[in-house]
Protein backbone atom coordinates (compact mmCIF):
# COMPACT_ATOMS: atom_id res chain seq x y z
CA UNK A 1 0.00 0.00 0.00
CA UNK A 2 0.76 3.75 -0.46
CA UNK A 3 -0.20 6.66 1.32
CA UNK A 4 -0.31 10.09 0.14
CA UNK A 5 -1.31 13.35 1.49
CA UNK A 6 -1.59 16.66 -0.19
CA UNK A 7 -1.00 20.38 0.99
CA UNK A 8 -0.77 23.49 -0.04
CA UNK A 9 -4.08 24.24 -1.72
CA UNK A 10 -5.95 27.54 -0.79
CA UNK A 11 -7.20 30.72 -2.11
CA UNK A 12 -5.30 32.72 -4.58
CA UNK A 13 -6.22 35.90 -6.79
CA UNK A 14 -5.86 35.03 -10.39
CA UNK A 15 -2.55 35.49 -11.59
CA UNK A 16 -1.19 34.44 -8.48
CA UNK A 17 1.32 30.82 -7.53
CA UNK A 18 0.46 28.13 -5.25
CA UNK A 19 3.01 25.21 -4.46
CA UNK A 20 1.21 21.73 -4.26
CA UNK A 21 3.02 19.00 -2.04
CA UNK A 22 2.41 15.56 -2.02
CA UNK A 23 4.27 13.25 0.38
CA UNK A 24 4.89 9.53 -0.19
CA UNK A 25 4.55 6.55 2.26
CA UNK A 26 4.42 2.98 2.65
CA UNK A 27 5.18 0.76 -0.61
CA UNK A 28 6.14 3.48 -2.61
CA UNK A 29 8.67 1.44 -4.62
CA UNK A 30 6.21 -0.24 -5.99
CA UNK A 31 4.79 2.70 -7.50
CA UNK A 32 7.02 5.18 -8.51
CA UNK A 33 5.84 7.49 -11.01
CA UNK A 34 3.57 9.85 -9.45
CA UNK A 35 0.95 12.30 -10.82
CA UNK A 36 -1.23 15.19 -10.20
CA UNK A 37 -5.24 14.94 -11.00
CA UNK A 38 -7.81 17.70 -10.44
CA UNK A 39 -11.56 17.77 -9.99
CA UNK A 40 -13.53 21.25 -10.54
CA UNK A 41 -17.18 21.08 -9.64
CA UNK A 42 -19.74 19.21 -11.38
CA UNK A 43 -16.76 17.80 -13.88
CA UNK A 44 -14.81 14.62 -14.38
CA UNK A 45 -11.35 14.21 -13.01
CA UNK A 46 -8.93 15.09 -15.04
CA UNK A 47 -5.22 14.26 -15.53
CA UNK A 48 -2.73 17.47 -15.04
CA UNK A 49 0.66 16.21 -14.80
CA UNK A 50 2.62 13.15 -14.57
CA UNK A 51 7.07 12.39 -13.72
CA UNK A 52 8.93 8.96 -13.50
CA UNK A 53 10.86 7.94 -10.63
CA UNK A 54 14.30 9.71 -11.92
CA UNK A 55 12.49 12.89 -13.63
CA UNK A 56 13.35 12.25 -16.68
CA UNK A 57 9.82 11.37 -18.27
CA UNK A 58 6.96 14.39 -17.87
CA UNK A 59 4.12 14.69 -18.95
CA UNK A 60 1.47 17.74 -19.07
CA UNK A 61 -1.84 18.25 -19.66
CA UNK A 62 -2.22 20.95 -22.47
CA UNK A 63 -4.33 23.57 -20.43
CA UNK A 64 -1.40 23.75 -18.01
CA UNK A 65 1.42 23.82 -20.10
CA UNK A 66 4.08 26.73 -19.59
CA UNK A 67 2.17 27.60 -16.43
CA UNK A 68 2.64 24.37 -14.12
CA UNK A 69 5.71 22.34 -13.37
CA UNK A 70 5.99 19.03 -11.72
CA UNK A 71 9.36 17.83 -10.15
CA UNK A 72 9.75 15.66 -7.20
CA UNK A 73 12.34 14.91 -4.09
CA UNK A 74 13.05 11.20 -3.88
CA UNK A 75 14.91 11.76 -0.85
CA UNK A 76 11.67 13.07 0.55
CA UNK A 77 9.58 11.00 -0.96
CA UNK A 78 7.68 14.36 -2.30
CA UNK A 79 5.54 15.27 -5.48
CA UNK A 80 5.67 19.00 -6.16
CA UNK A 81 3.10 20.96 -8.48
CA UNK A 82 4.18 24.51 -8.87
CA UNK A 83 1.42 26.46 -10.36
CA UNK A 84 1.66 30.26 -11.90
CA UNK A 85 -0.18 32.59 -13.88
CA UNK A 86 -3.12 30.79 -12.16
CA UNK A 87 -6.57 31.45 -14.08
CA UNK A 88 -10.32 30.71 -12.20
CA UNK A 89 -10.84 27.68 -14.17
CA UNK A 90 -7.86 26.17 -12.26
CA UNK A 91 -10.14 26.01 -9.16
CA UNK A 92 -10.35 22.38 -8.47
CA UNK A 93 -9.99 19.46 -6.25
CA UNK A 94 -6.23 18.62 -6.73
CA UNK A 95 -5.48 15.31 -6.17
CA UNK A 96 -1.87 12.96 -6.08
CA UNK A 97 -1.64 10.02 -7.11
CA UNK A 98 0.84 6.89 -7.54
CA UNK A 99 1.31 4.65 -10.24
CA UNK A 100 4.11 2.06 -11.85
CA UNK A 101 5.00 4.50 -14.72
CA UNK A 102 4.59 7.92 -15.72
CA UNK A 103 2.77 6.44 -19.25
CA UNK A 104 0.23 4.41 -17.15
CA UNK A 105 -0.44 6.68 -14.30
CA UNK A 106 -1.93 9.14 -16.66
CA UNK A 107 -5.07 7.14 -17.03
CA UNK A 108 -4.45 4.32 -14.34
CA UNK A 109 -3.48 5.40 -10.88
CA UNK A 110 -3.28 3.06 -8.54
CA UNK A 111 -2.96 4.96 -5.04
CA UNK A 112 -4.96 8.62 -4.64
CA UNK A 113 -4.59 11.07 -1.67
CA UNK A 114 -7.65 12.55 -0.29
CA UNK A 115 -6.87 15.76 -2.34
CA UNK A 116 -6.73 19.84 -1.47
CA UNK A 117 -8.71 22.63 -3.09
CA UNK A 118 -7.51 24.97 -5.03
CA UNK A 119 -9.57 28.45 -5.08
CA UNK A 120 -9.24 31.11 -7.80
CA UNK A 121 -10.78 33.96 -7.80
CA UNK A 122 -11.15 36.33 -10.69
Amino acid sequence: QVQLVESGGGLVQAGGSLRLSCAASGRTFSSPAMAWFRQAPGKEREFVAAISWGGDTIYYTDSVKGRFTISRDNAKNTVYLQMNVLKPEDTAVYYCAAGITAIRVRSTPQYWGQGTQVTVSS
